[in-house]
């Protein structure tokens, strides 16, 4: 026969339902499993709970507290799979007041649901024309980066606004995110094609600068869904690691079979280009610039404040020439990415704690520029031609550089964080 809850059960179920809300916003802000987890748990301990467990996919949680006799479980789902750093942050600093108050007094769930609810009703800091523009600057960045020159980059910057449009208005109208990707991407893409083509047919340019359109479509790199869902491996977290990197592939798969089809419209392959004939210390100092504003446009792209995108961008700029620089010497690209991924978790150890954000709000972003978006498309690309061996050799480079970029976080996490160090 059911029975009526008691007060301890009621009062279990209030403080279950509060933590378990903080970790569906963390989710859904773009967190990894590990740090839901861990700001669900430190939380629920605030409020008095004695032990809480939660199992974390991508868009499903599912959560038990105990308390004494009792035990509540729950599941929550979460459908809209976006980034929103200025929420993370926001969480991480919500969750350690909470925590440290609590040695005073136990934590009410009513103050925390509070809290959440303030959290919840903040917007984006960007409106959608400032958001496209940041991801125009990005993609511009990236660019140069992959050898563009001022045509290519003038055009990468209006066609990935202009895509990046597109999809932040489709996505917040609910549709489907992997046509909304492969939309978002054609749009990218096709805009691009046509700006070089008017060019040149108004003799303002002599070539039609074809090569750059790959990099029009960076924008559309789930970047945050690899690196933690990579980290979600680091620590053995199988389930939440292979559905964040199924779809991060299925992100990337939609937005190369655009390519592709945008690719056979009009007959192109996308070769990379030739690289640029510039003085040594020009090149260095336009790649310093590229680096900061590309890591710098993603942050912003994420929903990042500007103090946190600034520090990002820094440590990126820093992380992604000390990696080109490695190459230039010829030390193979894994590597060299392992080695500036390393820097990055090094670094972000250090900073994020002084400016009060998560770390993986400053992490992320500064290896995002270095994820070899341009090889997964030509990979991609390539297979839907039937050259298996062009499609094999792009294939492995981009997964080997992502492998590298994780394990180089990875064991930065482990030398400065005691809870991914040991198992305890």
């Amino acid at each position: 026969m059911p029975t009526t809850p008691d007060d301890d059960e009621l009062d279990l179920i209030r403080r279950s339902g509060a933590a378990l809300r903080a970790g569906r916003l963390s989710l859904a802000a773009g967190t990894g499993s590990y740090r839901v987890k861990a700001s669900m748990a430190r939380l629920a301990h605030a409020m008095g709970v004695e032990r809480h467990q939660a199992h974390v996919t991508l868009t499903e949680i599912t959560a038990t507290s105990h308390r004494g006799l009792s035990f509540r479980t729950e599941v929550a789902e979460v459908r809209n799979v976006g980034i929103n750093a200025d929420r993370l942050a926001r969480l991480e600093l919500m969750v350690t007041d909470v925590e440290q108050r609590s040695r005073q007094a136990e934590a009410a769930p009513d103050e925390v649901e509070a809290r959440l609810d303030d959290i919840e009703a903040v917007g984006p800091l960007y409106r959608p024309l400032l958001n496209a523009l940041w991801s125009g600057i990005a993609c511009a960045a990236f660019a140069f980066l992959n050898n563009g020159g001022v045509v290519e980059v003038a055009g990468v910057f209006v066609a990935a606004s202009l895509g990046q449009a597109v999809r932040r208005a489709l996505l917040h109208r609910g549709w489907n995110q992997f046509g909304v990707t492969m939309l978002a991407a054609a749009v990218a893409c096709f805009t691009y094609l046509a700006l070089v083509t008017a060019l040149h047919g108004a003799d303002v340019i002599t070539t039609r600068h074809e090569a750059g359109y790959v990099s029009a479509v960076l924008f559309l790199i789930p970047g945050f869904a690899l690196v933690t869902g990579a980290l979600d491996l680091a620590r053995l977290d199988f389930s939440a690691g292979v559905s964040r990197l199924t779809y991060a592939l299925m992100i990337l798969t939609s937005a190369a079979l655009a390519v592709w089809g945008v690719s056979s419209v009009v007959g192109l392959a996308p070769v990379p280009p030739a690289p640029l004939d510039l003085p040594t210390f020009l090149l260095w100092v336009l790649r310093s610039l590229a680096s900061f504003a590309g890591v710098l446009g993603f942050a912003l792209m994420f929903n990042s404040p500007w103090r946190m995108a600034v520090t990002a961008a820094s440590v990126g700029a820093v992380a992604n020439l000390a990696r080109l620089g490695l190459v230039d010497a010829g030390v193979a690209i894994q590597a060299a990415a392992a080695g500036a991924a390393l820097v990055v978790g090094l670094l972000a150890a250090y900073v994020a704690p002084r400016i009060h954000v998560p770390r993986v709000t400053i992490a992320v972003p500064a290896v995002v520029i270095m994820v070899p978006g341009a090889a997964a498309y030509r990979a991609v690309f390539f297979l839907s031609e039937g050259q298996t061996v062009q499609a094999l050799a792009y294939g492995v480079q981009a997964a080997l550089v992502v492998v590298a970029l994780s394990i180089g976080l990875a064991v930065a996490r482990m030398l400065t964080d005691p809870t991914w160090g040991f198992e305890r």
